[in-house]
């Protein structure tokens, strides 16, 4: 698996308080990206299925299956961008990050651009979002949480996001792990802005030279002009490891 520091962190004995000799970790705090680096939505095809069943319709696998690429295309939350925005969604789409109300207009709006005859579904597929269901936590998220939580070290979740996602980390038993939530639409600044990631800091407790940043795109990686350290890790398919571990050793405790 292919892992990239994008900036270094500090070695264990760097501390003018601390001899070279004496045991230190290397970070106090690891803030993390949600989507593609904690978790992963939901396989498309079961997506589309559910939503249909919320609504009242059954869909059977090979018409479930075409809505889903086309829904994809169109522009699904947590998958890839749009190839297109229609114009009378494009402000909604610039400010979905910023704006609860944004991000539910943009998605469902992109949704509703493709015909699945099941009427409510353009909501009923946003809705999914909004709970644990919609979403697998990554196999390694809990237990690299959990070895830095009992090793002392804070953890932030930073995430460009137009909704709650506290409700989704209370159903998987990870609420208790994590020191703060800084969501854009909350704190009003989105990731690469290094003025949300100097807010987690902050939130956390933690000086930004001695805070790993750890996310899945190049917008993760702005933590760097913020002063802390980065970590990049490719995303993976929902439920699977993504390489999480690494952050333990970067971190300096035990894997």
């Amino acid at each position: 698996m292919r892992v990239g520091i994008v900036h270094r962190v500090p070695d264990a004995a760097e501390s003018t308080d601390h001899p070279p000799h004496a045991t230190r970790r290397q970070v106090d705090a690891v803030l993390f990206d949600f989507h593609g680096t904690l978790a992963q939505v939901e396989d498309p095809v079961a997506w589309v299925i559910a939503a249909a069943e919320a609504c009242g319709a059954e869909l059977d696998r090979g018409r479930a299956t075409v809505l889903a690429d086309r829904l994809v295309t169109a522009g699904r939350a947590g998958g890839p961008l749009p190839h297109r925005v229609p114009p009378h969604l494009a402000e909604h789409w610039a400010a979905r990050d910023l704006y609860e109300h944004s991000h539910r207009a943009a998605y469902t709006g992109l949704a509703a651009t493709v015909n699945s005859d099941v009427e409510g579904m353009a909501d009923a597929l946003y809705d999914r979002l909004l709970g644990p269901e919609g979403w697998l936590p990554y196999a390694d998220t809990e237990p690299t949480l959990r070895t830095l939580h009992e090793a002392g070290i804070k953890v932030g979740v930073v995430s460009n996001i137009g909704f709650d996602i506290r409700p989704h980390f209370a159903a998987w038993g990870l609420h208790e792990l994590v020191t703060a939530f800084v969501l854009s639409y909350e704190v009003g600044r989105c990731k690469p802005d290094p003025a949300i990631f100097l807010r987690a800091c902050e939130m956390v407790g933690s000086e930004p030279a001695r805070t790993l940043m750890v996310g899945d795109t190049p917008a993760d990686a702005g933590a760097v002009k913020a002063g802390c350290a980065a970590l990049v890790l490719p995303a993976a398919e929902p439920g699977r490891s993504n390489g999480l571990s690494a952050t333990l050793a970067l971190a300096g405790c035990p894997s």
